[in-house]
């Protein structure tokens, strides 16, 4: 059996920040709509992040419309122009699944006041 992460390198892309479970995020995305490309941002909560060399990719979270919307992005995808944090969240879990259940108030998540360490 062939280990897909030694067939495929992986450079590292300067476009996606350093972000965290609970981090609200700005995803930039290419989306093909008939012989046209255009690029769609998708704002909100990183729910859940799966590192796992080629197959990493994080799911986001939002609220439209009264419903709640989740996108996975692959993190090595040719698709995905840029991920940028907007603000950071204070979470005690690796996974946030408990906010599919909430909505309102109790859907927010606190945000962080001290700095990340690099």
């Amino acid at each position: 059996m062939v280990d897909l992460n030694s067939v495929v390198e992986l450079k590292e892309n300067d476009a996606i920040a350093g972000f965290s479970i609970g981090d609200t995020v700005k995803v930039s995305a290419k989306v093909v709509e008939g012989d046209r490309e255009r690029t769609q941002v998708f704002q909100g909560v990183v729910i859940r992040s799966r590192r796992g060399g080629v197959n990493a990719n994080l799911t986001v979270r939002r609220i439209a419309h009264g419903v709640g919307v989740e996108r996975t992005f692959m993190l090595h995808s040719p698709r995905l122009e840029k991920v940028e944090v907007t603000r950071r969240g204070k979470v005690r879990r690796a996974k946030l699944y408990y906010l599919r259940g909430r909505a309102g108030k109790a859907a927010r998540i606190q945000e962080k006041t001290t700095a990340r360490p690099e």
